[in-house]
């Protein structure tokens, strides 16, 4: 323990918070980071760039093309991430081998994704969360998918959403803990809509339909993810934060919050509180939007300050399922990874390090003036010495900067 972390851990003591409960609670705190940030949301199953909404800016050298690259890059980037880690994919990152071309995602099954549980496995991943993928593909007729006016096209997609239910069991099975699966869609008009109601009819009915089928709800936690707008659907989404929500709640299922996915003067900080007030868990896609859903890296601002504040004031750290969700194509992919995760980290112990109860006392007892006075002085605390202290315990070093740049050097820039 050097000197800079003990007078920090006096500090402090003096504001009635117990470093070490703080960096030992947060030992235990997974983080999932999602796989997407290595690739540019390409994926393995000739999806292609990626499209409904999505866009990944920049060209920087040294993409992952392939399987093997991306778990190289993958187990990089972890080992200079602090704290516990799950893993985040896409269902379009399946290991198809020789039945690449041959099987659509409709037809996707477990053995699809053995290969992800041995990586996880031999590496001591904390768990796999997955995602159906219904973006980048022919069958987004229109920009549509569960909600499209076509039959045949709903079809496919709700039987791609099941067969990922099933998916997701496997891995639950397999890892021991639970899975996450999130349902995203790009589904939206460009322009005014003639008919807003229909198309959210047909999406109840398909999610209905998915949800039918008969998963293990103590291995697989599903959650539904809303959005205001995205490239080419501007004028309207079918899946609106106010449609999703109450879904969520008459079916029983989680509700994701990605903090790029609301209007710019909206924060999650404040709906997680009033989210818990009802749901027993929640899911987040932790972001940095800039302007619009731009999934620019996740950085320790205020926002992601206040996020971490309310999981934490709110005793929901076993509650809320935090995971990322951006893609930064124009610096280093290694970097951005890491910059993100550890942002998180560094929100989790900023709030880890305050004494919630202490300041609910002053805001029941009416003193706001000395509220206020206690919340300034937590901003100028010692935290970089408590920071440094759980990264050293994690064996992570605070500089990482040289060992992605030796990364980049001898790995990144061979390839084509």
């Amino acid at each position: 323990m050097n000197k800079s972390y003990q007078l920090a851990m006096e500090e402090y003591a003096r504001l009635g918070v117990n470093t070490e409960r703080a960096i030992s609670t947060l030992m235990n705190v997974p983080v999932s980071v999602h796989c997407w940030q290595g690739d540019d949301v390409v994926g393995f199953d000739g999806g292609g760039k990626a499209s409904g909404g999505i866009q990944t800016t920049g060209h920087y050298p040294g993409v992952a093309t392939n399987f093997e690259q991306l778990k190289q890059d993958i187990l990089k980037a972890f080992s200079l991430m602090p704290g516990k880690k799950r893993l985040n994919l896409h269902a379009s990152y399946a290991v198809l081998g020789d039945d690449a071309g041959k099987v659509d995602r409709d037809r996707y099954t477990a053995k699809y994704f053995a290969p992800w549980v041995d990586f996880a496995k031999q590496n001591g991943i904390d768990g796999i969360d997955f995602n159906p993928t219904l973006f980048s593909h022919k069958n987004v007729k229109d920009g549509l998918t569960l909600s499209s006016p076509d039959e045949s096209i709903r079809r496919f997609w709700r039987d791609h959403v099941k067969s990922s239910l099933k998916i997701a069991e496997y891995l639950a099975t397999e890892l021991n803990t639970y899975s996450l699966v999130n349902i995203w869609i790009p589904d939206g008009f460009k322009d005014v809509p003639a008919d807003r109601l229909s198309p959210r009819k047909r999406l109840k009915a398909s999610l209905d339909e998915i949800l039918s089928t008969p998963y293990d709800k103590n291995k697989v936690i599903v959650a539904v993810e809303s959005k205001v707008f995205g490239i080419g659907v501007e004028s309207y989404t079918v899946g609106s934060n106010e449609f999703y929500q109450i879904y969520a709640a008459k079916n029983n299922v989680c509700c994701l919050l990605d903090n790029g996915h609301y209007h710019p003067t909206e924060v999650v900080s404040d709906k997680i509180p009033a989210l818990l007030t009802f749901y027993d868990k929640l899911a987040l896609h932790v972001t940095r939007g800039v302007r619009w859903d731009s999934d620019h890296v996740v950085l320790f601002e205020d926002e992601l300050k206040e996020i971490a504040k309310e999981i934490v004031r709110c005793g929901a750290l076993d509650k809320v399922l935090i995971g990322l969700d951006y893609f930064d194509a124009s610096i280093n992919r290694i970097s951005a990874w890491v910059t993100g995760q550890r942002s998180m980290q560094k929100a989790l112990l900023f709030a880890l390090l305050i004494d919630h109860e202490a300041l609910a006392a002053l805001q029941d007892k009416g003193d706001f003036t000395q509220l206020m006075v206690k919340q300034e002085e937590y901003k100028t605390m010692p935290f970089g010495a408590v920071w440094r202290e759980f990264l050293s315990r994690c064996d992570v070093e605070e500089d990482y900067y040289a060992q992605v740049k030796s990364y980049e050097d001898q790995v990144l820039s061979k390839r084509k």
